[in-house]
């Protein structure tokens, strides 16, 4: 209902360029902006999960995020000293076609950045922003070099986990993970799942198959270790061999993985946290992403999130008046967010804690259960990001696979 606004977007993350698109594709006039004088990515792999590649087939990127990524169709993860199976979560258990797809942070930059150019909305490079303030023409946003940008009547809070616009304060976690991105080597770990291997819960490592570069066909993999934060500085100064004998004698697969770290500054610290803004909106403002929920990446939906808080505006602004719309935004996400972040505050110490207890708990009783069924539909629905449906008050995703009012350009028609 809410037709042609003047939609200012902060920061051009995941969240933002999707939100950027399904705006634009919704008929509102964008602008985005990101201090970097390019905008870029920033971290390794992830996975996008079923939910998260509708809404990409929605925003028109579907085909290239399959060129780009690999499928992923089982989350693995096993007892390293006892060789127990800890974790088996099969995504076809929870229906039948469903997979993840695994795909480095830059590919999935790439071929929204590149959507969104096709679209032609303003982008605004080396534009920091700072702050926000609102007149009877609309929200501006404050800029590092003291212009204001603006009026915007909708203002669109996409700068993550930092963000100065974001009153959310989250709780950081003991634990972060060390990140890399290698080549993928002549190995036999199976390249369609994520393997882990855990000591307790106080020891995690794992490997991700997230297929190709746009610039190179050269197959490769998120490679993540759990640290504690305050044992960060012990890690980086001991230096690798101790770390990569640790490493192999845990999993001696490892090896051709090790081999290509050759410098500690090839690792980058991660902090986990969680936190969610209960009402993630403002005057004429909407907090999305990392900006507005914050949580550990156990369930591996982060980026999936951002892409439906990207999706639910644009429905929510197709539903209502511009004035509701933003209410009616928090209200899509509410429920579905809050089952997650439930969850990854349930799974999160049972994998990365001090605590013997948990891992017990996990080992003897979360394992066993998962075999149990319904539990392999129920795991694979909650990997899959369709436990729920995703917006309070839409068809679940599966009984509507496109948006029913605008379609990728722009028309209002079915599929």
């Amino acid at each position: 209902m809410a037709q042609g606004l003047r939609i200012g977007v902060a920061g051009a993350g995941i969240g933002g360029l999707a939100s950027a698109i399904a705006l634009t594709l919704a008929g509102h006039s964008v602008t985005i902006c990101d201090r970097f004088e390019a905008p870029r990515p920033l971290g390794s792999g992830l996975v996008i999960q079923p939910v998260g590649q509708r809404v990409l087939d929605w925003l028109g990127c579907g085909t290239a995020l399959r060129r780009f990524g690999t499928p992923i169709r089982v989350l693995h993860g096993i007892e390293a000293p006892t060789g127990a199976g800890t974790l088996n979560v099969r995504y076809d258990a929870g229906g039948a076609g469903l997979h993840g797809i695994g795909i480095h942070r830059s590919a999935l930059f790439h071929l929204l950045h590149e959507r969104l150019l096709a679209l032609g909305p303003s982008v605004r490079p080396a534009s920091e922003v700072t702050g926000t303030e609102v007149d009877a023409s609309g929200r501006w946003l404050r800029l590092a070099d003291g212009t204001r940008l603006g009026p915007f009547d909708l203002l669109v809070d996409a700068l993550g986990s930092h963000s100065p616009l974001s009153p959310l304060v989250s709780r950081p976690l003991p634990f972060g993970a060390l990140w890399t991105t290698l080549d993928w080597p002549d190995t036999d770990l199976p390249n369609d799942r994520l393997s882990q291997r855990y000591v307790a819960a106080r020891r995690m490592v794992g490997v991700l198959p997230i297929g190709h570069l746009p610039e190179d066909d050269t197959q490769r993999a998120a490679f993540f270790w759990s640290l504690k934060a305050e044992d960060l500085p012990r890690w980086q100064t001991e230096g690798l061999s101790p770390w990569k004998a640790e490493m192999t004698a845990l999993w001696p697969q490892l090896a051709p993985f090790a081999a290509q770290i050759t410098d500690p500054a090839q690792m980058t610290f991660a902090r986990y946290s969680h936190g969610t803004l209960y009402r993630p909106i403002g005057d004429r403002l909407v907090h999305l992403g990392d900006a507005a929920h914050r949580a550990s990446p156990q369930l591996g939906q982060g980026a999936n999130m951002a892409l439906l808080d990207a999706l639910a505006l644009a429905r929510a602004l197709d539903q209502t008046e511009a004035q509701d719309a933003p209410a009616l935004y928090a209200t899509m996400r509410r429920g579905h967010l809050a089952i997650y972040q439930a969850a990854s505050r349930f799974l999160t110490p049972q994998y990365q804690s001090d605590s013997a207890a948990m891992a017990w708990f996990r080992d003897r009783v979360t394992a066993p259960l998962s075999r149990i069924p319904p539990m392999p539909w129920l795991l694979g629905r909650i990997a899959s990001g369709l436990l729920v449906p995703p917006l309070a008050g839409e068809p679940h995703a599966e009984k509507q696979p496109c948006p029913p009012v605008w379609a990728i350009d722009g028309r209002e028609t079915g599929c």
